[in-house]
């Protein structure tokens, strides 16, 4: 439990330094202010990617619990990804658009997948 809250610290803690360090680089003239918000968004995009990396390996006692986090995991690894990805390389506006459609999408299968559980689970 406390190497996760690290870890979680850790990236916190990154993408700050990173967002100040990318602010200085700007003011400097190194750097333009799109390439300030790729930067950061696309940290962000793999934070979520990470996140649900490490979701199917946290141990659960209860199958059902792990098939979420198993689900989960990939939708919101998958997510990050396309996320960071559009930020990286695609337009402005679709890097908005799409990455947060691919964020919202990825929670979107989590969620149904939880209800369509838990509705098997009652039918039994």
């Amino acid at each position: 439990m406390k190497k996760e809250v690290i870890a979680d610290l850790a990236w916190g803690v990154g993408i700050v330094v990173l967002a100040l360090a990318a602010s200085l680089a700007r003011k400097l003239g190194y750097i333009d202010t799109d390439t300030v918000n790729r930067l950061v968004m696309g940290a962000i995009g793999l934070m979520v990617a990470w996140f649900g990396n490490r979701m199917p390996k946290r141990f659960v006692p209860n199958v059902l619990a792990r098939r979420v986090h198993r689900v989960g995991g990939w939708s919101m690894a998958l997510s990050g990804l396309v996320y960071a990805g559009l930020w990286a390389f695609a337009p402005f506006d679709v890097a908005v658009m799409g990455g947060s459609g691919a964020i919202l999408a990825g929670l979107a299968v989590t969620i149904a997948y939880c209800l369509s559980l838990r509705a098997r689970s009652k039918a039994l």
